[in-house]
């Protein structure tokens, strides 16, 4: 019997007993029957209720089942969240088949659910499915989409719009593209062009190390269509980082450097001379080239040079992108894609990486997102990852800073591209990183000589029975009617041919196997110069010096600075005005300002830098009322470049090669970066030894990157003390950098506005003060900015004819050798001489300072221990530049650079200035 309009209007949710906010189940179960049976005989909105969202299930369902519709919905519920958050572990990902697959999360019995119940309906929420469609079709559907050959790692991600947009890029298509026949055949001749050229490689240059693809080859196509889709979103950029495993592939396959260059250096026929040294193995090289993508659009791909060091070129490789994207004027970073390709035992393995992952977000160096590419060879070296890393899988450190983990079975080359496509346009869309971990395997050992089955028995067993990527995709398209067999043959022996060919031109016609400059050739017009004439005029105006003090002590009138600075502000805006010598915070804020006002940006990053560790600096403010920064050195004028200062993570090797990829990026600006102490440097070992002092001649890459590293001998113990000059000193060869002590304010403005004035870059090592900060001595005048440029030796004062020694030293203990020399009966019969400038060592201007001197006595003196510092450096100097056997005064050896009680400290500090210099007159007396 119908009811009427007055009877329904009783069954609404307003006018029901409070019990339905309960979810009273049986009302609920009464009244959708009724629905079932005749939807008009309830209202409206129970009718948008029941058709919306059917919460209960079929009658039949219900009368066998002790659970409720709704309480069997929460269990459904519960197990789409199940495979979306754990489907991963249920993936077929790994091509060999030896992992197990865990299907335990998934079980239909973990949500009180049975296969009886597979085809009754459901809602299946944001699955993209008819509503309500049954089980049994929500299940194929989450299988298909995380339990097939991608399984992927999203519920981490605290954004909900982020893992909205993922769920609505895979689970609509189950992770199952449909790729055009072009985009097939695209995949096909990569994966042809990549195992051709190791199956000739392996051929040809039997028992030569190139640290194969094979096993890996989908790397390829995947990469191309990146660059694809990259380009038709208007990319303009892809920088690559990789370490040696395919790197040859990817240089010939994806940066298309010529066969006949691979196969120079292969038969080390090239033209450049490397008599000398230098140069490095092929696959540590890198390359740039400006390509036409498939699809026609113009894109600039770079893959930086590489050492054996793994993922720390990929910290180069983040900061070079940061400096590209700023010369774009991307502000979006979107113009500018970092593609970091890396091994499934160092990702996890080496501490860099989280490094990188923890700066992903930080104003200083976000790049807007990194893709990373893992290739999970599923062994390091000899080592089984159980035994490489503590979690379930290597990519687990991605998870730091909320990048999604696309596990992918490198077997399956669709599945691959799929995979970072999607990457590509998350990245794009959210400005996050992501992973996507490519399961394969490793066809050799760790090179091609190894022998991997001493260790790896069974999994080597397996990998002999795999059959190429290339020939199992042919065989699928050519099963599909995409192509013939005929084709296919075909597209493989014209890479053959062209092989041959390229191999014989090689022998009889060798080209050169060097790269092309990194940098766009405007970026680094003029910039080849003679390295050799290291005169430079950095002298400046009164006018811009005017200008630049103006704007160091000026603030807003609503900006609230910091009463202790306001005393600093005025002695800062009235330098000029008062005559009075200026400290070395003035100096070197106005060697930033001058060259900001002169048109060269600036950059320093380090640890705790806006305000200086040893609270000098001031360049950037505070205001104590509302927390808002300022960097009153960015007001000078409205045409002046810009300053960017940022503190640092409390991280050296990634942030160091980070500075000193964008250093690479833009030879024009002054990248600095400065430890908290000098010591500190020593966590960067690996930047410095294979970027920073090697690079130029392992692979002609130049860098103007400055180092401050605070240095010095105050007592402060064995961790404060030393920037371990001797290792720096250690690494000079080929004026391959600069290493500097200065002593002076003008001695660091000089010193970092030379880097930018020369026609050349060369690394700058500046042993920074700490004390000499405030020492009262240690201080400019306005004139020793405008008069002269760097010394890289200074001079005694004193009469020559009365000395009898000539001590030579550098830095801050020129101060202790000169104070004590005014207590000295005869100070006239002491010279001291300051080599601001160790290396390149300055012999022209020490042996003018020599010649001025007759029968003297020469003498070496450092704080540092005769083991350290420079003693070792400069004697070797003077007896093979001058045949001078120095006299040395330092510490004793140690194995630590100093003591830790300051009172030692201060006796041995007395014992140096009495050695060199002699008894002070009372205590003579």
């Amino acid at each position: 019997m119908q009811q009427s309009n007055a009877e329904k209007s009783d069954l609404t949710p307003t006018t029901i007993d409070p019990s339905i906010n309960s979810w009273n189940t049986k009302f609920l179960d009464d009244l959708y029957i009724q629905w079932k049976a005749d939807s008009s005989s309830v209202t409206k909105q129970w009718q948008d209720f029941f058709q919306g969202f059917q919460l209960g299930v079929s009658l039949e369902v219900q009368q066998t089942s002790s659970l409720s519709g709704s309480a069997l919905q929460a269990c459904v519920d519960s197990l789409i969240s199940n495979y979306r958050m754990v489907g991963h572990y249920a993936a077929n990902l790994d091509p060999l088949e030896l992992q197990k697959i865990d299907r335990s999360a998934l079980e239909l019995s973990t949500f009180d659910l049975d296969k009886s119940q597979l085809d009754a309906s459901f809602d299946p929420g944001h699955l993209d499915l008819p509503r309500p469609s049954k089980l049994r079709d929500i299940i194929d559907r989450l299988e298909q989409t995380y339990c097939k050959h991608i399984g992927v790692e999203y519920s981490h991600i605290e954004n909900r719009e982020q893992r909205r947009w993922l769920q609505s890029q895979m689970e609509p298509i189950a992770n199952k593209p449909s790729f055009d026949v072009n985009t097939k055949c695209r995949i096909l001749r990569k994966l042809t062009e990549a195992t051709t050229l190791e199956k000739f490689c392996a051929t040809r240059y039997i028992g030569k190390k190139r640290f194969s693809l094979e096993g890996s080859e989908s790397l390829i196509p995947m990469m191309n269509e990146l660059i694809n889709d990259a380009g038709e979103d208007g990319v303009e950029v892809v920088t690559i980082g990789m370490a040696h495993r395919g790197r040859i592939n990817v240089l010939v396959n994806i940066l298309r450097k010529s066969y006949d260059q691979l196969f120079t250096e292969f038969e080390e026929s090239w033209i450049e001379d490397f008599s000398g040294g230098g140069g490095d193995v092929k696959y540590h090289l890198g390359y740039n080239a400006d390509i036409m993508t498939d699809l026609g659009k113009p894109m600039h791909i770079t893959l930086a040079p590489n050492p054996s060091h793994l993922e720390f070129g990929h910290s180069v490789v983040l900061g070079k992108a940061r400096s590209r994207q700023r010369t774009q004027c991307d502000e979006d970073r979107s113009l500018c894609i970092p593609l970091l390709i890396h091994g499934d035992a160092s990702f996890p393995g080496q501490g860099i990486v989280a490094e990188m992952f923890n700066m992903a977000h930080l104003d200083g160096y976000t790049v807007g997102g990194a893709v990373h590419i893992v290739v999970n060879n599923q062994i390091g070296f000899t080592t089984n990852p159980h035994d490489s890393y503590s979690g379930r899988y290597c990519t687990d450190i991605a998870k730091m800073a909320g990048a999604p983990i696309i596990h992918v079975n490198g077997n399956d080359p669709e599945a691959c591209v799929h995979a970072i496509q999607l990457g590509v346009r998350y990245r794009q869309k959210f400005h996050n990183d992501v992973v996507i971990d490519v399961w394969t395997y490793r066809k050799h050992g760790h090179n091609e000589s190894d022998e991997p089955t001493y260790t790896q028995p069974k999994m080597y067993r397996a990998i002999s029975k795999m059959q190429p990527i290339s020939d199992q995709y042919a065989e699928k398209l050519i099963k599909c009617g995409v192509l013939t067999k005929d084709i296919h043959e075909q597209m493989t022996e014209d890479v053959r041919s062209e092989l041959e060919a390229s191999q014989a031109r090689s022998k009889t016609q060798p080209i050169s196997s060097s790269v092309p400059p990194y940098q766009p050739s405007t970026t680094w017009e003029g910039l080849q110069g003679d390295v050799k004439n290291r005169a430079i005029d950095t002298t400046v105006s009164i006018d811009l010096l005017t200008k630049v003090v103006h704007a160091l002590g000026t603030v807003p009138d609503n900006f609230n600075p910091h009463p202790k600075l306001r005393k600093l502000l005025s002695t800062r805006k009235n330098t000029i005005e008062s005559g009075t010598p200026f400290d070395w915070g003035v100096g070197e804020l106005l060697s930033f300002g001058t060259l900001l006002e002169e048109g060269n940006p600036v950059r320093l990053t380090g640890q705790d830098v806006e305000r200086g560790t040893f609270s000098h600096r001031h360049a950037v403010l505070i205001d104590t009322e509302t927390g808002i920064p300022l960097l009153n050195l960015n007001h000078i004028s409205s045409d002046q470049a810009k300053l960017c200062v940022h503190n640092s993570p409390l991280t050296e090797s990634a942030c160091l090669g980070f500075e000193y990829g964008y250093s690479l990026g833009d030879p024009h600006m002054l990248v600095v970066w400065e430890a908290q102490f000098g010591d500190f440097v020593n966590g960067a070992q690996v930047i410095i030894d294979q970027f920073i002092s090697s690079a130029e001649v392992k692979w002609r890459r130049s860098s103007g990157l400055v180092m401050l590293l605070p240095h010095g001998y105050e007592g402060q113990g064995p961790e404060h003390s030393s920037a371990r000059l001797e290792r720096f000193l250690a690494l000079c060869a080929d004026r391959n950098m600069t290493v500097i002590n200065p002593t002076t304010p003008s001695q660091i403005f000089h010193a970092l506005r030379r880097q930018i004035k020369w026609s050349f870059r060369k690394p700058l090592v500046v042993m920074s003060p700490k004390s000499l900060l405030r020492h009262p001595l240690a201080v400019s005048t306005i004139a020793d900015l405008t008069e002269r440029s760097f010394l890289t030796v200074i001079d005694d004062t004193i009469e020559k004819q009365k000395v009898i020694r000539v001590i030579f030293c550098s830095g801050k203990v020129y101060y202790d050798l000169a104070s004590h020399r005014e207590s000295m009966t005869n100070p006239e019969t002491i010279a001291i001489i300051r080599i601001e400038e160790l290396y390149p060592f300055p012999v022209s201007e020490l042996q003018k300072i020599m010649d001025s001197f007759s029968e003297v006595e020469y003498m070496w003196v450092q704080e540092e221990p005769e083991n350290m510092g420079a003693w070792r450096f400069i004697d070797a100097a003077f007896r093979d530049t001058f045949s001078v056997n120095l006299t040395r005064v330092c510490r004793r050896l140690s194995s630590t650079p100093a003591v830790a009680s300051h009172t030692m400290h201060k006796t041995e500090q007395q014992r140096i200035l009495i050695e060199a210099v002699g008894l002070p007159t009372e205590t003579q007396a």
